[in-house]
C-alpha cells in the first residue's frame, strides 16, 4: 500500500476492509501494552530513605489503558485509551507520624465512555474512533465515515433500552492531572475535567468550572460550554489549564469544529486563595471567544504568564472539513505558518498574532514578562517569553499510530526545511512594537526534549530550571515500527542558557545556543554546566518527572525528581512483559541529578504513559466535600427475556443483541 511518495516496508497492516495487522503495534506491546489490574492502597518495600517533604503527599500519573483490547492489529495510537490513574502515596505511620510508608494504588476513570464498554459484553474494539484512524493519509474517506458511524450509533445506543450507562459526554479522559481549588482534575481535551478523589483515586465526576457532580453545595448554574447548541463542543478543555500559582485562578481554553474554533475560561479560587490573591477582586471568564485562529486545529497546549496568555495557531489541523478537501482529519501542513496570538490575561479580545515557521508544539514549559531598555530616554519594552517544545514537523503523531508520514505534496520552500527534531525553544514576543515580528526565536540545546516540568511556585516567572525527558539515541519522532522510550532526565538552566543566547544570538529559528549532543554532555565534568543528564542504567526507562521542593531550600533547585521506571529485563523473548513484571517509583536529587535517594517497589508495572502531578499533604487535606462516586455498575449478562416482559421489549433486546455484535 503505498503513501504519497513512499510505503510501509516490512509490515502487514490492515486493509480497508479493516483485516488485522500481523505486526503488532509498538504501543500496544511491552511496557506500553495496557494491564487490567487495579489495585487499592497496597503497601510497597523501598530501599533509601524517602525525604520527609514527600509525608502524606502523593505522586500521580495519567495515561491511556484501553480496557478493550482483544483486537491487537486494530487501528491505535498512543494517545487513545481510557484513562487510568497511577499513584504512591506517602503515608504516615509511626509514633507521632514519624515514619514514611508508600502505597501504591491505580483505578480507572469512569468516564461514561469507560462503563459503557465495561458493561458492553460483545465489545472487542474501543467505542471511539482511534486517532490514527484519523490522522492516517490511507484512511478512506468511506472507512473514516463508517468508522465515526459506529461511534455515533453506539452514543445513540447507550440511551436506549438495556443500556447501563448513557454516553453523555466523550473524553477518556487520559492525559494529565492537576489540582485546584480542593479539586483534583483529570483531564483530555475531549471534554471536560474529571474530579478524582485523593489519595484512594476514585472518580467523583465531570467538572464543568463551577462545581463537580458528586460534590455537596457549591456554584449552581451553566459552566464550560454553555446552553447553547454547540456547548457540548465548547466543554472541551485542554488537557493542560494552568493554575497560577499567586492567584490561585484556572486558566485554560476549549477548542472546537466551528468558529471562531478557540474560546477561553478563568475560574477564579473560591476556597483556597492566598493571602496575595485575597487583595484582588475575583474575575471569571467562561467559554470566552478568541478571534483570529484560522481553522479548527489540534491545540493541545498554550501558554500563560503572570499578565498574558499565548494561543498557539500551528500548522496541524483536526478538522472534518478536511475530509471535504482529500486530506485526513488530522493533517499537518510543511507549507503554511505559525501563529501565535498574545493577549492580557483578562483580555481575550485584544489578540495580537506573531508569525513564523510551520512547526508542532505539543508543550509548552513556561511563559513570563520582562521588559527591556526600549531607548535612551530610559522607556522600557515589555515583551512576553515563552520556552516551549518545539518539533519540526508532525512526525511524532504518526508513529504513535505505527503510521509513516505522508511526504508532502507541495515543495517545502528551503527557509521552512529543518531536520527532524524536538528541542527546548525560548520565544520572545514583544508588545510595544509596531510591527508583530518575534524578536527571538531559538533552540536552548540540541538535546532532544520533551514533557516539560518546573518547580510549581515558580511557574508564570522567570525559572532558571526546566526538566524534562530525552532520548539519547534518536529524536522524539521516533521511526515507523518503534516506539519512543525515554532513557534520560534533563535538567537545563534556562536562564543561563538564554542570556547566552541574548549575548551572542544564534541564527533566529534554526539556531541554538548549545550545540552538545546527549554524550558529551555526560562526558563534561564542568561543576556549572547549565545542562546536567540523569541516563538510565541500561535497559531501563523513565517516565515523564515531577518536582517535588525541599523545605526551607536553599535553591529553586534544591528538591527532588520523582518518576516511574521500568526493567525492560522483564520482557520475554517477544518482547511482551511478563506476569511478573514490576515498575518501581524513584526519587532522584534534583539538585545534582545523579543520587537515587530512594526506589519504592510497585506491586505490578506502571505502563508508559503521558503526565502527571505531585499533590502536596495540605492539598489533599483540603479536597472539598464530596456526597457521592461513581461506581462500576455490575456487568449483566444478556439472558433471554422474561415471559412477563412485553413482546415489544423482547423483540428490541434481540434486536439490540444484533446491533451490540454487529457495531462490536
Amino acid at each position: 500500500m503505498k503513501y504519497s511518495g513512499g510505503e510501509r516496508e516490512g509490515m502487514d497492516v490492515a486493509d480497508e476492509q479493516g483485516q488485522d495487522r500481523k505486526h503488532i503495534h509498538p504501543y500496544l506491546t511491552g511496557n506500553f501494552a495496557p494491564i487490567q489490574q487495579i489495585q487499592p492502597l497496597t503497601r510497597c518495600t523501598y530501599t533509601g530513605r524517602i525525604p520527609h517533604e514527600l509525608a502524606g503527599g502523593q505522586y500521580v500519573r495519567n495515561g491511556g489503558n484501553p480496557i478493550t483490547n482483544e483486537v491487537l492489529g486494530r487501528d491505535a495510537h498512543w494517545f487513545d485509551g481510557d484513562g487510568m490513574l497511577s499513584g504512591v502515596s506517602f503515608c504516615k505511620t509511626g509514633d507521632g507520624d514519624t515514619r514514611i510508608q508508600p502505597e501504591f494504588v491505580n483505578q480507572y476513570i469512569l468516564t461514561d465512555v469507560y462503563l459503557s464498554s465495561k458493561t458492553s459484553k460483545y465489545l472487542t474494539t474501543p467505542i471511539l474512533p482511534s486517532i490514527a484512524t484519523l490522522v492516517n493519509p490511507l484512511s478512506s474517506l468511506v472507512r473514516i465515515t463508517l468508522s465515526i458511524f459506529r461511534t455515533l450509533l453506539l452514543v445513540l445506543l447507550s440511551h436506549l433500552p438495556g443500556s447501563q450507562q448513557a454516553i453523555k459526554k466523550i473524553s477518556v479522559a487520559n492525559t494529565a492531572i492537576l489540582y485546584h481549588d480542593g479539586r483534583a482534575l483529570a483531564t483530555c481535551e475531549s471534554g471536560p475535567p474529571m474530579r478524582i478523589a485523593l489519595p484512594g483515586l476514585e472518580t467523583v465526576g465531570w467538572y464543568n468550572g463551577k462545581r463537580a457532580e458528586g460534590e455537596s453545595a457549591s456554584e449552581a448554574g451553566s459552566g464550560f460550554g454553555g446552553d447553547g447548541i454547540l456547548g457540548f463542543m465548547k466543554e472541551w478543555t485542554t488537557a493542560h489549564p494552568r493554575v497560577d500559582p499567586v492567584t490561585s485562578e484556572l486558566i485554560s481554553f476549549h477548542s472546537t469544529f466551528a468558529p471562531p474554533y478557540i474560546h477561553y475560561s478563568i475560574i477564579p479560587a473560591t476556597q483556597d486563595r492566598n493571602s496575595k490573591a485575597a487583595l484582588l477582586e475575583p474575575v471569571r471568564l467562561l467559554t470566552v471567544p478568541v478571534a483570529g485562529v484560522s481553522s479548527a486545529k489540534m491545540m493541545h497546549d498554550f501558554g500563560v504568564s503572570r499578565r498574558h496568555t499565548i494561543i498557539m495557531d500551528l500548522p496541524l489541523s483536526l478538522d472534518p472539513l478536511n475530509l471535504a478537501k482529500n486530506k485526513p482529519v488530522v493533517s499537518y501542513d510543511p507549507t503554511a505558518r505559525s501563529r501565535f496570538g498574545v493577549f492580557p490575561r483578562y483580555q481575550p479580545d485584544s489578540v495580537r498574532w506573531f508569525e513564523t515557521n510551520p512547526c508542532c508544539i505539543f508543550h509548552t514549559a513556561n511563559s513570563w514578562e520582562s521588559t527591556e531598555p526600549k531607548s535612551k530616554s530610559g522607556n522600557q519594552s515589555t515583551s512576553v517569553n515563552m520556552l516551549a517544545c518545539r518539533l519540526t514537523s508532525a512526525s511524532l503523531v504518526f508513529s504513535a499510530g505505527d503510521i509513516a508520514a505522508p511526504v508532502p505534496c507541495a515543495d517545502i520552500p528551503v527557509e521552512n526545511q529543518e531536520i527532524d527534531q524536538c528541542r527546548l525553544y525560548y520565544y520572545q514576543f514583544p508588545l510595544d512594537t509596531d510591527t508583530a515580528l518575534i524578536r527571538h526565536q531559538w533552540a536552548l540545546s540540541a538535546v532532544p526534549f520533551e514533557f516539560p516540568s518546573l518547580r510549581e511556585s515558580k511557574s508564570m516567572s522567570a525559572a532558571k530550571f526546566i526538566y524534562g525527558c530525552s532520548v539519547s539515541d534518536s529524536s522524539f519522532g521516533a521511526a515507523l515500527g518503534r516506539a519512543v522510550k525515554i532513557d534520560s532526565l534533563v535538567k537545563m538552566n534556562a536562564e543561563e542558557l538564554i542570556s547566552r543566547g541574548l549575548r551572542n544570538p544564534p541564527v533566529q529559528i534554526k539556531g541554538c545556543v548549545d550545540v552538545r549532543s546527549v554524550t558529551e554532555i555526560l562526558a563534561s565534568k564542568a561543576k556549572d554546566d547549565p545542562i546536567r543528564i540523569f541516563q538510565m542504567p541500561p535497559g531501563w526507562y523513565a517516565q515523564e518527572p515531577r518536582f517535588v521542593p525541599r523545605d526551607a531550600g536553599t535553591s529553586e533547585d534544591d528538591g527532588w525528581l520523582v518518576s516511574y521506571v521500568f526493567d525492560e529485563s522483564q520482557l520475554d523473548s517477544n518482547g511482551e512483559c511478563k506476569s511478573s513484571a514490576k515498575s518501581e517509583l524513584w526519587i532522584i536529587d534534583a539538585k545534582n541529578m545523579t543520587d537515587i535517594v530512594a526506589k519504592i517497589q510497585l506491586p505490578q508495572r506502571v505502563p508508559y504513559g503521558l503526565h502527571g502531578s505531585w499533590f502536596s499533604e495540605v492539598e489533599i487535606r483540603n479536597q472539598r466535600p464530596v456526597d457521592s462516586f461513581r461506581s462500576p455498575p455490575p456487568v449483566k449478562t444478556m439472558t433471554s427475556p422474561s415471559s412477563k416482559v412485553s413482546y415489544g421489549a423482547k423483540l428490541w433486546m434481540g434486536m439490540r443483541k444484533s446491533i451490540e455484535r454487529f457495531l462490536s
